[in-house]
C-alpha cells in the first residue's frame, strides 16, 4: 500500500524528489507518513481538503479487503 500512496502522490507534486513516504506496523493499522516540499503541500491537500480527503478515501477501501487499517497523515 506505500508503494501505491507513494506513485499517487508522486504523480500529484512538482518536486518528486522531495516526496517521502513511510509505513509504520502497528498491530493490526499501518501509519503511512507522507512529506513533501513546503511548495507542493497544497498540490497535495487539495481545495477544502478534497484531494486527501480522496487518498484516505482509498486506502479505507483497500484496509476494508485487506482487514488491516491504514492511517494516511501528512508531515510538515
Amino acid at each position: 500500500m506505500k508503494e501505491t500512496v507513494e506513485m499517487i502522490v508522486k504523480s500529484l507534486v512538482d518536486d518528486v524528489e522531495a516526496v517521502d513516504v513511510r509505513a509504520v506496523e502497528g498491530g493490526t493499522s499501518v501509519k503511512i507518513e507522507v512529506r513533501v516540499a513546503e511548495s507542493d503541500m497544497g498540490k497535495l491537500i487539495g481545495r477544502q481538503g478534497r484531494t486527501v480527503r480522496a487518498l484516505r478515501s482509498l486506502l479505507h477501501a483497500a484496509s476494508m479487503k485487506a482487514n488491516r487499517r491504514f492511517i494516511l497523515e501528512i508531515i510538515e
